[in-house]
């Protein structure tokens, strides 16, 4: 029995730390529009790319992104994983490499794209080792 509990505790602590991450563009882009929201779109390699995985920890888990971000932004992911029990479906692969092939034919990794509702790129960044207060600043630079 308290094994069972333990369980519950870390599996809801784990879902309430999580980003509300969508996975599916044209949804994003069709809330973007209809919420009059700016899309955050994260190019993300989330099992092998060293400051992809810092970038997650520091800036988009913290507390103070998420709150922000649930109100300001819509947050796309356009994930590579590359082990295989990180796999993604052949649907989301093809999305994802239609993305990267219009907003990041350079592949690199991370790279954070701000975007209109209508996909044109308002300004683009990358991992930096900074407070989620200031990433959030730099980002909402891009919308004016």
């Amino acid at each position: 029995m308290k094994t069972f509990w333990c369980l519950v505790l870390i599996t809801v602590a784990f879902n309430g730390y999580s980003q509300n991450w969508n996975t599916n563009f044209k949804q994003a882009s069709a809330d973007a529009a209809s919420q009059n929201k700016p899309i955050i779109l994260v190019f993300s390699g989330s099992d092998w790319c060293a400051p992809c995985i810092k970038l997650d920890k520091s800036i988009w888990q913290s507390e103070a992104f998420k709150k922000y971000a649930d109100t300001n932004y819509i947050m796309e992911r356009a994930d590579f994983p590359r082990r295989k029990q990180n796999e993604l479906t052949e649907e989301l692969k093809k999305q994802n490499q239609v993305l990267a092939e219009k907003y990041n034919h350079d592949g690199i990794f991370p790279l954070v794209v701000v975007l209109n509702a209508d996909g044109k790129v308002l300004g683009k960044t990358t991992y930096k080792n900074t407070t989620p207060e200031i990433y959030i600043e730099e980002l909402n630079a891009f919308l004016k």
